[in-house]
């Protein structure tokens, strides 16, 4: 298929398909894959539609498995949603400097699959994937192993299913996945501001270095930055 390459300014917002070899090549190779197979194409659209939804529950999960004087390491789950936040913050500004057409508007039809409906709204950067990746930049090195283990591998596997699906180009969520880290490193430089918040809803489920334990309960001691 020939490269196209659509400009247009409108103030100081520029709308631009910009497909190159690479965004081209590797979505054909990663959407080519839908449509074969049901099972494979339900999981990926699970994914690719409720990655907000999955991350609450494990975020509810989390908050509740830990032990409960252990208050570091849910001041960093609290870190870590702050940081999903600010990464769709920060897609709202990107999307207004750059508006870049979904692939499903752009490619001719017959060339794609796309299995879920979506709004023909900007798709630099993936809110997916900027989300996904800002809750698990959040908690990397800050987290219990198996709380950032989690948290990684959805991000990736939501990654693989946005341009699966057919509503993003591979650097759409490689944006997304750069957004995110970045979101991560940023709240942990104030983390701090938001630590009394995570004490104040701590105690009102009845964790943190005050909390009653059996007698043979452990907690985690861990700095907080």
């Amino acid at each position: 298929m020939s490269l196209h390459l659509v400009n247009k300014t409108y103030g100081s917002v520029i709308h631009s398909a910009f497909l190159n070899p690479f965004d081209v090549t590797l979505y054909h190779l990663i959407n080519g894959l839908a449509g074969h197979s049901p099972l494979l194409d339900a999981i990926m659209i699970f994914f690719a539609k409720d990655a907000l939804e999955i991350y609450a529950v494990l975020f509810v999960v989390a908050w509740f498995a830990l032990p409960k004087k252990d208050i570091q390491n849910r001041h960093a789950l609290v870190v870590a949603g702050f940081a999903g936040v600010l990464a769709l913050i920060i897609n709202v500004i990107l999307s207004h400097i750059w508006f870049r057409p979904r692939p499903f508007t752009v490619f001719q039809k017959g060339t794609f699959t796309q299995l879920i409906p979506h709004a023909s709204d900007a798709s630099f950067p993936s809110d997916h994937a900027s989300g996904s990746f800002g809750f698990a930049a959040g908690s990397w090195g800050r987290q219990q192993k198996w709380i950032s283990y989690i948290f990684t591998i959805i991000a990736i596997i939501v990654m693989f299913a946005r341009v699966f699906v057919g509503v993003h180009y591979p650097s759409d969520v490689i944006g997304g996945l750069i957004v995110g880290v970045i979101s991560g490193k940023v709240m942990w430089k104030f983390s701090r501001f938001l630590f009394p918040l995570t004490t104040f809803v701590a105690k009102l489920f009845k964790f943190g270095p005050s909390a009653k334990v059996g007698k043979h309960g452990r907690s985690t001691s861990r700095s907080i930055s």
